[in-house]
């Protein structure tokens, strides 16, 4: 994937060497979800899945390098299509740059990365409530399943 920039907010592949500022940004997402704040465990967690090739994470950052926020993607497999498909599983602006297109731009990314590793799409799930999210996603052409009903189980 190249590196892309939009209006002052460049968006490209994080690697290992972005760690402290992904775990800033990691910890604020998490936050956001009500999680307790736990800066070690989030830095452990996405040092493996960095290290380890686990997912992509693709981080906004300003002119001055400065983490605006990010999104991680986790590869999946569809056997109906025998493609891959990503799953956009985490997408979060930091607060003090909201409401400047940074999770547009984020997303925008997301989706030429997928067309780049020759994937048939992206997925992502958001909560019932999220208005404002669901309006980027819409802005930007994604469309809800009214075909399927997903389920899940949790086996903690």
């Amino acid at each position: 994937m190249k590196d892309t920039e939009f209006s002052g907010v460049q968006v490209r592949r994080a690697s290992i060497e972005d760690l402290i500022e992904l775990t800033r940004l990691f910890d604020g997402y998490r936050v956001f979800y009500k999680q307790a704040s736990d800066v070690q465990s989030a830095e452990h967690f996405l040092n493996e899945r960095l290290s380890y090739d686990e997912s992509v994470i693709l981080i906004a950052e300003d002119e001055r390098g400065q983490g605006m926020g990010f999104t991680q993607l986790y590869p999946l497999f569809s056997s109906v299509r025998m493609r891959s498909i990503w799953l956009l599983n985490d997408l979060f602006v930091d607060p003090a740059h909201r409401k400047k297109g940074v999770g547009h731009h984020l997303m925008e990314a997301a989706t030429d990365f997928a067309k780049s590793t020759g994937a048939a799409g992206l997925e992502l799930a958001t909560a019932k409530d999220n208005a404002p999210a669901k309006s980027v996603y819409e802005d930007l052409g994604w469309s809800l399943d009214t075909e399927f009903d997903h389920y899940s189980i949790n086996v903690k």
